[in-house]
């Protein structure tokens, strides 16, 4: 969701679910995605356009992610999962609760589902029922942030905050497959363009994401990157250990002339020097089911 200087306010899941779209923004953006998306509906308005927006506050969402999410799920489910693929998604029950949004999706780079569940009737959110549904399962353990948080690393995933903000444009972030052909071919359509579609076409972004690994403790966010002649060429937005490489690997944003893979470049941890070697992201292969 690109602001008027081409940077970014929030990355987010849109849905095409047939009579309307269906948008997951990040936790705490409402109040800067929905006076955005607002003003740009008003402005639709004004010239004859007919839209509107609903908000479901009440919804919860829990994340069931990994390779044995699909067998968990199609215990709770009649609908046939193998049907549905990675991003898509259908309304169905779920452990018995009705008007669940079950999408093949999630931020892990592992087969998983995102599954909107609402209110309900009684006084037992419907959330809850399913949170109570999936733990009765041997095959699935409770995780937080942490664990998500080193699972997206692993998959190249940005985390807003970290790796995108609203200065951040999307061919500085590496994103520019988010940019479909015929919007590059309509400049003036998309809130942001002059900037976004500029940025395509002369390769002029200032800057580029790049992933790297570390031998030793990993590199966190904000540590400065060296060439070697001791210039900072950039900056880590994202660093952690590796459970699966079990190496440090991270995320920073370099001059573009040092985002080639294999280039060497620097970052200071406890006062020495350590090499970081930039390479492929993501670190380890994505795991989605494509059916």
């Amino acid at each position: 969701m690109p602001n008027e200087d081409g940077g970014i306010i929030d990355d987010c899941i849109v849905t095409n679910a047939g009579d309307h779209l269906y948008m997951v923004i990040n936790a705490g953006h409402e109040e800067l995605d929905l006076p955005h998306i607002r003003k740009y509906m008003a402005e639709y308005v004004k010239a004859g356009g007919d839209v509107s927006l609903d908000v479901l506050a009440d919804n919860g969402i829990l994340a069931l992610q990994g390779p044995k999410s699909v067998d968990v799920l199609q215990k709770l489910v009649t609908d046939d999962l193998k049907t549905i693929t990675f991003g898509q998604a259908r309304t169905m029950i779920v452990a018995g609760v009705s008007d669940c949004y079950v999408a093949r999706s999630g931020y892990t780079g592992e087969d998983g589902f995102e599954i909107s569940v609402p209110r309900g009737a009684g006084s037992v959110h419907g959330v809850v029922t399913l949170w109570q549904a999936l733990m009765a399962d041997s095959d699935v353990k409770p995780v937080g942030l942490g664990a998500r948080d080193s699972l997206r690393l692993e998959a190249g995933l940005c985390l807003y905050g970290n790796d995108l903000d609203r200065t951040t444009s999307p061919a500085e972030g590496s994103l520019l497959w988010v940019v479909n052909k015929r919007r590059r071919a309509e400049p003036g359509s998309f809130v942001g363009s002059e900037r976004i579609l500029r940025e395509i076409a002369d390769k002029s972004a200032k800057r580029k994401r790049a992933g790297f690994v570390i031998k030793g403790a990993p590199a966190r966010s904000g540590t400065p990157v060296l060439n070697a002649d001791g210039e900072e060429v950039g900056v880590v937005t994202s660093g952690s250990h590796s459970p699966v490489l079990k190496k440090g690997i991270g995320m920073a944003y370099v001059k573009p002339e040092y985002n080639k893979v294999g280039t060497e470049l620097y970052v200071m941890l406890r006062k020495k020097k350590q090499t970081i070697t930039v390479t492929k992201m993501p670190f380890i292969p994505h795991t989605y089911y494509r059916g």
